[in-house]
């Protein structure tokens, strides 16, 4: 049986239960009778004042909500985490399926309900244990954990004024104006103080911004320049942020060639420093983001201190307001600071200009902001080739409210929505720990249905599903056509630990043959080979303006494609060239790209094409890129907040890339992580260079130019030096194919390569199988005469190949790593073998010097003599002669001196 925990005892009194203690009659008067709090906001864009009127009933004024299920209830618990609420009950029959827009409602009480019994009053949904929001109405329990976001710091009690709730939440303000469809600005005015809080809400990704300032008042008419504005966005850890910014001029911060910066600015780099918060003066109060909507309160001064960056805000007049909404660029190493993008929209949509009297009261916002894409969890989409890596770890942005303290992790990511396809199975390595038992379930809260006597269809794991990173366990799930299209991910002994799984019909993964998840699995690449051509997909796991893929060690020196859409919807794929770090070096190309398609999801872009595996086409950059099944793939990708056609910029720069290149193998349908293996080829280099540059070389010269000494050295030396090199370059080759897990014969270098070695491996054998010397007087055999050949031939080509092999590889090392040092060491490589030209060339001519001596000389004409251990003779020599018994023409005898003793 499955392990349970005290907490899920308890949840078997959760669902609808009552409370123990005898209720209080209704219609008795109650202390809280009058008592006036702010709901926090939790889920579902939930706003309003809740008023206790008597012991029967409360109202609710300004309610903003929307639609939750047929479940959802005014709920009664003794604190706002998951173990009080979930042991809660209902305090009114009113429903909560439907969108409340700024309404006022009056709430009764169920006759059983007493407000003498609730600690918090909440908008609960108990079929997912969701809390939409809640009011504290009395001290929680003291065992209330619970991780819901804390509010942000309330205004000091010198500026609250008199008539302002005890309990401010941060959502709550004292006017609200409409700015777009899909963006308003709430705002409460702080006179006393010298401040004004401000809030601006959207429904927009979490990778776009929210602005708003005021205009120059001096202007003629409403311009962005000389705006003081205040930016606000997440970071991308989720972080929020707000920062006081400057307008210059309509562009990206920038740095001009006279050293004056100009832009769209935080005040802090006009500056270079921010003295104590005498330039920025916007101070973040709170932000978050709830289904699909951001939302931040800010603090700034109505009268500035800094007279040179910030407008002066006049309470009693009306104001020029400027409001923009775009994508933002993260900082990086040369700017540390976030840089906002062309709000790349039309007027009233993406931007637009107000007149605002902040005094004047005012509530145009109608009803809650209702975003189309209320997930803001990140996806991972599952393929059949790369396990999900499960563990636990603190709960920070968990999506459905209130959570235990951990949560689970898939690939490094809290509580994902999961994307999984029918017939594809999904393999999870679960190494949350032992007290981590994970399952998949059709429960949405977990933590085994059974002990809250609900039933659970359970679709795979279960109690044995449990391990750690030292020992994990694999867990294999098939989901079929009869999985259902939503399921839940969980551990079987804590509730509401997972996230939704989506369980779709076939996609990428039916279509490709092959598929692996790219480096800091970010983005999913697909491929399927066919003859002559291959058809690659790439599907980004985060929200995107454009992603970009690459093939090379590096942006620089790669192609890329370019996956992005346009305003008008329109999905593009674009092919590039890139030789440097700047927009300058970003090369359009033409590649032959069929079957083209590109689609943005919900923000996720995913793009495919076809290509030829070789360019049918000359003269061009792009004409080289040529993809070779059986070599590694290396590829990297980017992604970026926007992209264009035309006119690349710094702008369309990416956000975020690939910390290293991945190897995909095309025909093994797998990758692993590019590693450096410099270190291994340089010593694979250095053992070859030994053997093709000295050793090998060296036991040719012995044999051609050492004959003439007295006794067998030469042959001893030959024959040593022959066998160390054969032994030292057998070494280098086993040494790099077991380093880099393969052996193809498919580059230049390999080919070079195999051919010397196979020529070096002959001569031994070659060596071994040499007939026997003639003996003296007699003419040499015609087998003796070819072995002579064959051997003298087969040792030069040898070192022919392998000296090619040896700048082949030279070649080869340079365009896998763009290494620097290349090209120097390829000229130490020439000069040695120039040297070793130089040194042949001597040693000929001092060879043809001592011949001709010889001739003149009383010596007969056998080059070798007759020493037993002189078992080679030169017969590739063109002056190599026999001795006969007959006289020659000039009448000398041809003598054989032979020595008297050994």
């Amino acid at each position: 049986m499955a392990r349970s925990s005290p907490f899920q005892l308890l949840l078997l009194l959760s669902v609808y239960s009552s409370a123990a203690a005898a209720p209080a009659p209704c219609g008795k008067n109650t202390t809280l009778a009058g008592t006036e709090a702010e709901l926090a906001m939790v889920q579902h864009q939930l706003r309003g004042v809740v008023r206790i009127l008597d012991g029967c009933s409360f109202s609710v004024a300004g309610l903003d909500m929307l639609a939750g299920s047929p479940a959802v209830r005014w709920w009664g618990a003794d604190g706002t985490d998951l173990r009080n609420l979930s042991l809660g009950s209902p305090i009114s029959d009113l429903p909560l399926n439907r969108t409340f827009r700024n309404e006022t409602l009056s709430v009764p009480l169920l006759p059983n309900a007493s407000w003498d019994q609730i600690a918090v009053l909440a908008v609960w949904d108990p079929t997912t244990a969701s809390d939409f929001g809640h009011v504290v109405l009395q001290s929680p329990d003291p065992g209330d954990l619970s991780p819901a976001p804390a509010p942000a710091p309330a205004p000091a009690s010198d500026t609250v004024p008199e008539n302002r709730p005890i309990h401010l939440q941060p959502t709550m303000f004292d006017n609200c104006r409409t700015l777009s469809p899909r963006y308003r600005v709430r705002w409460t005015l702080y006179p006393e103080s010298n401040s004004i809080e401000i809030g601006l809400e959207a429904s927009i990704g979490s990778e776009y911004y929210m602005a708003l300032g005021w205009a120059d008042p001096g202007a003629s008419s409403p311009s962005m320049i000389h705006a003081d504005v205040a930016l606000t966005g997440f970071t991308e850890e989720g972080m929020p942020f707000a920062e006081d910014y400057f307008i210059t001029q309509y562009s990206e911060c920038l740095l001009n060639k006279d050293g004056k910066v100009e832009g769209v600015c935080p005040d802090t780099i006009y500056e270079g420093s921010d003295p104590v918060g005498l330039v920025n003066n916007t101070k973040l109060l709170y932000g978050h983001r709830r289904d699909g909507v951001s939302f931040m309160r800010y603090e700034r001064p109505l009268m500035s201190v800094d007279q040179k960056y910030d407008v002066q805000i006049n309470v009693t007049e009306n104001m020029t307001v400027i409001w923009a909404l775009g994508m933002m660029r993260p900082p990086d190493a040369l700017r540390p600071y976030y840089l906002p993008q062309n709000h790349g929209g039309p007027p009233e949509s993406a931007y637009g200009f107000i007149s605002l009297n902040v005094s004047e009261k005012m509530n145009d916002c109608f009803g809650p902001l209702d975003a189309d894409d209320k997930e803001d969890q990140d996806r991972i989409t599952a393929n059949g080739k790369t396990p999900l890596i499960v563990t636990s770890g603190l709960a920070l942005h968990y999506p459905n409210p209130p959570n235990p303290l951990k949560v689970l992790y898939v690939n490094k990511k809290e509580a994902p929505l999961l994307k999984v396809e029918r017939g594809v199975p999904v393999t999870f390595s679960v190494q949350a720990g032992h007290d981590v038992a994970l399952y998949v379930t059709s429960d949405p809260i977990g933590g085994n249905a059974t002990l809250r006597n609900l039933t659970e269809s359970i679709y795979a794991g279960g109690p044995e599903a449990e391990g750690v990173p030292a020992s994990p366990t694999e867990l294999v799930w098939l989901p079929d056509r009869n999985t259902p299209d939503e399921v839940y991910y969980h551990s079987l002994y804590e509730p509401k630990m997972g996230w939704k799984v989506q369980v779709v019909d076939g996609g990428l993964s039916d279509m490709y043959n092959n598929s692996v998840v790219l480096d800091d699995q970010q983005v999913s690449f697909y491929w399927t080979l066919s003859d002559g051509s291959i058809s690659i997909a790439a599907q980004g796991e985060k929200k995107s303006g454009y992603l970009a893929i690459g093939f090379g060690s590096g942006m620089v020196n790669s192609y890329a494609y370019v996956g992005w859409v346009d305003n008008n919807g329109t999905g593009h794929v674009s092919t590039y060239w890139i030789d440097g770090k700047d927009a300058m070096s970003v090369h359009p190309t033409s590649e032959n790209l069929t079957y083209v398609r590109c689609r943005s999801e919900n923000g996720i872009i995913t793009f495919e094409f076809t290509r030829p595996l070789s360019p049918s086409c000359s003269g061009r950059v792009e004409c080289k890129n040529i993809i070779d099944p059986t070599t590694p793939l290396k590829v990297i990708w980017a992604m970026g907040a926007q992209w264009s056609e035309d006119h690349l910029s710094a702008r369309n720069m990416h956000s975020v890339t690939s910390s290293r290149p991945i190897r995909v193998l095309l025909l093994r349908g797998s990758a692993e992580a590019e590693q450096d293996l410099r270190p291994v080829l340089a010593v694979h280099g250095f053992m070859m260079f030994v053997a093709w540059g000295i050793l090998l070389p060296g036991g040719i010269l012995s044999a051609r130019y050492l004959k003439h000494v007295k006794g067998d050295g030469w042959f001893q030396i030959h024959v040593y030096l022959q066998y160390s090199g054969i032994a030292i370059m057998l070494l280098g080759v086993l040494f790099a194919a077991a380093e880099l897990r393969g052996f193809y014969i498919s580059s230049i270098h390999v080919k070079f390569g195999v051919t010397a070695l196979v020529l070096a491996c002959a001569q031994p054998l070659n060596a071994y199988a040499r007939p026997k010397r003639p003996a003296n007087g007699e003419v040499a055999s015609s087998r003796r005469i070819i072995w002579e050949y064959l051997h003298v031939i087969i040792g030069r080509c040898a070192i022919l190949f392998g000296i090619v092999a040896l700048f082949s590889g030279m070649k080869h090392l340079g365009r896998r790593y763009d290494s620097e040092n290349v090209e120097g060491l390829n000229w130490a490589l020439i000069l040695w073998f120039l040297a070793g030209a130089l040194l042949v060339m001597y040693l000929e001519y001092m060879e043809v010097r001592r011949r001709r001596s010889d001739r003149n000389s009383f010596r007969g004409h056998w080059v070798l003599g007759n020493n037993e251990e002189d078992d080679s003779v030169d017969l590739l020599h063109p002056e190599r002669t026999v001795s006969k018994p007959e006289s020659n023409s000039s009448g000398l005898m041809e003598v054989q001196l032979e020595p008297l003793s050994r």
